[in-house]
């Protein structure tokens, strides 16, 4: 029977701690903290995340009543729903977005070979939004409507492996195409959007920047063709164009050639209209990858579902965002146990395993059925044992 240690610190173990405390250094997090520092702080959000907690006093009675096991969850001592209140609000929620975007890094190169139903080597990224509603008498700080308070993430997902690589939190009344002033272009890369984000000054940024972009063209889109691809119609293709913009402003922000493509879906019989910049690639693979941008509105849907990001433990801008970014941060890291185990399981799934056996002392390895992992080596295991070091083996 294996003695060792329980299943959540062996997740928290694929977590690079010493980049985490660097960040803290770096943001004065632990300044003044006299009860609970940003790594106990982190490990109990993650803790609620794993588990489903719904509040704060949801928090406290659970981990009371496992308070012979906090320490070797890395948590000294139980923890009050007040001060827990109080690391909400004084933990910068910086260090929270700057660690998730560590563990971004990591998943993505892990997934960066996988397939995503399309035979292209670039990466494909869809960008989107997804807006959580709250009461504006609590959040007064994020107005959306005249009585109605939301915060919206903005996140651009890379559809290998389907891994946010940016996320942006604003309040309600920040429109998406503002995002992609945020954004820093990736050259080669693929970026398909909405005709929400259609902002020509904005698109032909991308274009020079050397990345691709796919959309839908507004109704108001004012162009005209400079010639025509032949296309086989009996596979829904309706016409493949060059064009170039009409109308002062569109020409002055877009001055140079766009692709335009009619597709007309057979299922559910609606015609499309897609434009891009890019020239080369086949038009139904065009097609194609405008379609793969709902997996963005899985991941919204997904993640609303299965992480407490729709109830909040707190009422202030730092706490909303904290609670985000690590539910985000737990998300990856899910990802990436999920690839480490090289398992077929889903990532609900794992989640649903994880949430009912933290507390078990039993080897990740033997919660999955199908997974072929071997356990990380922690700094302690570096060391050398009696027997070793006499022997030299």
């Amino acid at each position: 029977m294996y003695a060792g240690k329980m299943v959540f610190t062996q997740i928290m173990e694929h977590l690079p701690w010493k980049t985490f405390h660097r960040i803290v250094k770096r943001h004065q997090g632990d300044h003044r903290a006299r009860t609970l520092n940003c790594a106990e702080h982190f490990r109990i959000l993650a803790f609620a995340q794993l588990t489903y907690r719904e509040s704060l006093r949801d928090i406290e009675a659970c981990l009371g009543a496992q308070s012979a096991k906090l320490y070797h969850l890395g948590i000294r001592d139980a923890v009050s729903r007040s001060t827990l209140a109080d690391a909400n609000e004084v933990r910068p929620w910086q260090i929270y977005s700057d660690f998730a975007h560590i563990l971004i890094a990591q998943a993505r190169k892990l997934y960066a070979k996988d397939n995503f139903g399309i035979d292209l080597d670039n990466t494909v990224y869809a960008l989107d939004s997804t807006t959580i509603d709250l009461c504006l008498s609590m959040f007064p700080w994020a107005p959306f409507r005249s009585a109605k308070a939301a915060v919206k993430l903005h996140t651009l997902l890379n559809l290998r492996g389907n891994i946010p690589s940016f996320i942006h939190v604003s309040d309600g009344k920040l429109h998406d195409v503002n995002v992609l002033d945020i954004l820093v272009p990736e050259a080669g890369a693929f970026y398909v959007m909405d005709k929400g984000y259609v902002d020509f000054s904005r698109l032909y940024a991308l274009h020079l920047a050397g990345s691709f972009f796919v959309t839908r063209a507004k109704i108001n889109l004012l162009a005209h063709r400079v010639y025509s691809t032949a296309i086989d119609r009996s596979t829904g293709l309706i016409c493949d164009q060059t064009i170039l913009l009409d109308g002062f402003n569109a020409k002055k922000d877009y001055p140079d050639k766009l692709r335009r493509i009619r597709f007309k879906d057979s299922e559910t019989n609606k015609t499309y209209i897609f434009i891009t910049n890019n020239m080369t690639l086949p038009a139904l693979t065009i097609c194609a990858l405008y379609k793969s941008r709902w997996q963005v509105e899985l991941f919204f849907k997904w993640i609303k579902q299965h992480l407490r990001i729709k109830k909040f433990y707190g009422t202030s801008e730092n706490a909303v965002k904290s609670q985000i970014w690590i539910a985000v941060s737990v998300y990856v890291l899910v990802a990436i146990i999920k690839k480490k185990l090289a398992t077929d399981a889903s990532l609900y799934t794992l989640l649903q395993i994880f949430s009912l056996t933290l507390f078990e002392k039993t080897l990740l390895k033997q919660l999955i059925p199908d997974a072929d992992y071997k356990e990380p080596v922690s700094e302690s295991d570096n060391k050398l044992n009696l027997f070793e070091f006499l022997t030299g083996h």
